[in-house]
């Protein structure tokens, strides 16, 4: 694993951030899965799936879950809050481009975090074609994308475009889709690939998937969300949900959005 990208990992910050200022993106990633996840009990592989917190949710609900993540601290992490929660999966550590599990041995796969960190296209590809290797006829893949827009429209909402050594990583950015911070500057993410739109659509597509849609996950809330989670049943809960929800699939602001997300399935 590129060493960049495993110490960011290590440092452990990934093990609060959907419960902090990644709230609207944990909550909208859930509510479209329940959109087209199959029905309780059917196993879900969690490619990548980081401490846990997807696995957790899911296996609460009645599926039968199995996580993979090459990150030594995010299986123990996982393997933690199977043990200590009571909401029982099981973890190994494994790549995403090599997967030990046999030929059509789920029902679902979710790639929510892989496709961030593999800049070259044939590895995405490699990714993509094991989850399509491990489901059953019909099985569903949902694949997490980070937009090619994030870090521009990110470095305005943090001002992180002060920095001049930031500037150049967006210019990159939007050109290339590759995202580095050599410098390691800090709140600038690390080594990833960021996507169009139309350019996760036809990787899933040319995996092997029919695509049945793709989402803005946060959409335009997402860059005035706070940075922990409202009340769920206050108003301005309802209003960033109602936001998120009402563009999700306007083509013309899908790239505005930080995270997108892609469904696809296996034909019959």
């Amino acid at each position: 694993m590129d060493k960049d990208i495993r110490a960011y990992y290590e440092v452990g910050d990934e093990q609060e951030r959907l419960s902090t200022h990644g709230w609207l993106e944990f909550a909208r990633t859930k509510e479209l899965l329940l959109r087209h996840l199959p029905t309780t009990p059917a196993r879900v592989l969690d490619v990548g799936g980081g401490p846990g917190a997807y696995a957790a949710w899911l296996a609460d609900r009645g599926y039968s879950v199995h996580l993979v993540d090459p990150v030594p601290l995010h299986v123990e992490q996982a393997a933690e809050v199977a043990q200590v929660s009571g909401r029982h999966f099981s973890v190994a550590q494994g790549d995403a481009r090599r997967l030990d599990e046999d030929v059509g041995s789920f029902d679902a796969v979710l790639v929510l975090g892989p496709l961030y960190h593999l800049v070259e296209r044939a590895d995405r590809l490699k990714a993509l074609a094991e989850a399509r290797r491990v489901l059953v006829r019909g099985g569903i893949i949902a694949v997490a994308a980070i937009s090619r827009f994030a870090s521009i429209i990110d470095g305005v909402a943090r001002e992180l475009l002060l920095d001049p050594k930031f500037r150049p990583m967006v210019e990159d950015a939007l050109r290339l889709g590759e995202h580095r911070n050599p410098a390691r500057i800090p709140r600038a993410f690390t080594t990833s690939f960021f996507h169009r739109p139309d350019e996760l659509s036809a990787e899933v597509a040319d995996a092997g998937f029919v695509v049945d849609a793709v989402y803005a996950i946060e959409g335009p809330a997402g860059w005035f969300a706070p940075s922990s989670p409202p009340d769920e049943r206050s108003a301005e809960y309802e209003m960033l949900l109602w936001v998120a929800r009402a563009v999700e699939q306007e083509p013309s602001l899908l790239g505005g959005s930080a995270h997108l997300l892609a469904v696809g399935h296996v034909l019959e």
